[in-house]
């Protein structure tokens, strides 16, 4: 493994689990249909996290670019929840944003 890739692959990782538990978070919401779009980008967002984690874990010669979506999802992610003013929302967007800056930053 990329030993340049340590720092962008624990933003990963922390960034899917905020995503993890701000989607199981969002479903005990009273209005949970308000939190769909919330839901969905948490649960993307986690996706492209684990694949994108073990593209750089196994050196995949698309790494770079597999980041850079993972980047554009996170923000996406990262903008939706902080709409919300629960807890476990501004947690995950704070959560996405490092992850979105590390695999930025991964990418170039």
């Amino acid at each position: 493994m990329n030993t340049n890739y340590d720092e962008c692959i624990r933003a990963c990782l922390e960034c899917m689990e905020a995503c993890n538990y701000c989607f199981d978070s969002c479903l005990s919401e009273d209005n949970v249909k308000m939190m769909a779009d919330c839901i969905r980008l948490d649960r993307e967002c986690a996706d492209i996290c684990a694949f994108a984690v073990k593209a750089m874990q196994t050196n995949s010669p698309f790494a770079k670019q597999i980041c850079q979506l993972c980047a554009d999802i996170c923000e996406a992610c990262g903008n939706e929840c902080k709409k919300h003013e629960v807890e476990h929302c501004q947690r995950c967007a704070k959560a996405c944003f490092k992850c979105a800056e590390a695999c930025r930053s991964m990418a170039s």
